[in-house]
């Protein structure tokens, strides 16, 4: 099948992208998705207690904003339900492959096109790639010592197995990321015992969560731009929040000071105090939010275990102290791969070069997270050094379709075949990257986290204001580009 545009996924990557591609006129593109409905990573995780850890009236499309979020920070199905509703307005069901998992994209220098394949066999042959598959997609099981032979069931929070029933069971926990803190505080009361195996203990936030009172709901549905406005205060307090993580350790020591009044209002025992208190500054790990978590540590039938896990066994697991932990079930909330998420489609750019290989040996390089040298008309959403610790990845993502349009209109308006970013503009991005990350607080901070790669460099994070991102992605400058004829 031939194409203008082929997407891959439909979370908000995706369908930003393909709203972007309606917009500008286009009709002769596909969304490719390997699940059955669209919403990628609010359709995957469905776990207990699932919400968004950026308030709703920021976490949604400027261009589509929702007066009727309940709460202030929503919980995954509102999430979803909002992408659907966003799918069926914009008309875009009709341009998704649903079940269709890609599995390789080649570019062809004699066709200047770009030859998709899928896990079926089929093939779609397409001018731009625009690959809106994230980081977090891809769940992180460890490879636990002796996990075959254990008899009940284990499962990854994305992949929550609504089927077995906890209720007084004796559940092990592994992991205290950003979904296990959500996913306790819900389980704790139904399971007989949870043990909980933390390896380094978050920085925890209080969670200024509330719901939104219906005068305020029909204010955004009344009064013009009251919404908007809503949204701006939203958008610039949480900007505020960037000084802290790009190299002014002062702000987050007295960040650090609130989540630690936090952890000692509800927790009283001083051992459990020294277990959850974290020894790196905050901000080097993903700063989590929640008002429940260490309440429902204090439960009698909750342990928190940080010796670490020696073995599996068929009923229970040892920690390296030696200690037999009878279990039923073990809950994996230990996040996803995520500077290792673009290893999994094999995408072979000009003179047969291989981007995994590429990332692998050179370190991951991008022009702006977006476009990589040697891979031409092919585009990244939310692709590497654009992830967020302090504001809303929609806003990163709008400012990446906007700067995707201009390149495939820079393309056809200049007759060429197809445009990949210059060597030179994509070393200048990532020395001017790498220069940053290393004065913030993600290498500074005395921490290891999913955010760098296995050489200890950051993949993930943009390390400044997304401002300044949308300032320079606003518009693209065609001499960071060598066009292909």
């Amino acid at each position: 099948m031939r194409v203008h545009t082929v997407v891959i996924g439909t979370g908000f990557s995706g369908l930003g992208m393909a709203i972007q591609l309606k917009r500008d006129g286009r009709d002769d593109f596909v969304v490719l998705e390997k699940a059955d409905d669209v919403g990628g990573t609010w359709r995957d995780n469905t776990y207990p207690g699932c919400a968004c850890d950026i308030q709703s009236h920021m976490y949604s499309f400027s261009f589509e904003q929702n007066p009727e979020w309940t709460r202030s920070f929503s919980p995954q199905p509102e999430i979803w339900d909002y992408l659907r509703r966003v799918t069926d307005r914009y008309g875009l069901r009709r341009h998704v492959r649903f079940g269709t998992e890609v599995t390789g994209a080649r570019w062809d220098a004699d066709e200047n096109r770009w030859h998709v394949t899928t896990a079926a066999g089929d093939e779609y042959v397409a001018r731009f790639l625009v690959a809106g598959i994230g980081g977090l997609h891809i769940p992180n099981v460890p490879e636990l010592p002796g996990i075959e032979n254990f008899a009940g069931p284990a499962f990854h929070s994305a992949r929550w197995d609504h089927s077995y029933d906890l209720a007084g069971k004796r559940v092990a926990v592994v992991g205290t990321g950003a979904s296990a803190i959500q996913f306790v505080p819900r389980i704790a009361p139904a399971a007989g015992r949870l043990t909980i195996f933390q390896r380094t203990p978050p920085w925890i936030m209080p969670k200024p969560d509330h719901a939104i009172p219906g005068w305020l709901k029909r204010m955004f549905r009344l009064v013009p731009g009251a919404q908007r406005t809503y949204r701006a205060l939203i958008y610039w307090l949480l900007e505020s929040r960037a000084a802290g993580f790009n190299g002014r350790p002062g702000i987050m020591k007295v960040a650090q000071r609130i989540a630690l009044r936090h952890m000692h209002k509800a927790i009283e025992d001083p051992e459990l105090r020294r277990k959850l208190t974290p020894d790196y500054v905050m901000g080097c790990k993903r700063v989590l939010i929640a008002n429940d978590y260490y309440p429902a540590l204090t439960r009698p039938d909750v342990e928190v275990v940080t010796s670490g896990i020696a073995e599996v066994r068929t009923h229970s697991i040892v920690d390296t102290a030696g200690v037999e932990h009878e279990v039923d079930a073990i809950i994996y909330g230990t996040g996803f791969h995520v500077t290792d998420a673009f290893d999994y489609v094999n995408i072979t750019g000009v003179d047969g070069r291989d981007l995994s290989k590429d990332w692998r040996t050179n370190g991951i390089r991008t022009h702006y997270g977006i476009t990589v040298a040697g891979y031409p008309n092919l585009f990244f959403l939310l692709g590497p050094n654009t992830a967020l610790g302090h504001n809303s990845v929609v806003f990163m993502i709008e400012s990446q379709i906007r700067y995707v349009a201009q390149a495939m209109r820079l393309v056809e308006r200049s007759g060429a075949a197809g445009l990949a970013p210059r060597e030179s503009a994509q070393a200048r991005f990532q020395s001017d990257m790498q220069r940053k990350l290393v004065a913030g607080v993600w290498t500074q901070g005395g921490c290891t986290s999913w955010y760098l790669d296995a050489h200890g460099v950051n993949r993930t994070i943009w390390p400044g204001y997304t401002w300044r991102y949308w300032q320079r992605t606003r518009h693209l400058n065609p001499a960071d580009y060598e066009l292909v004829r």
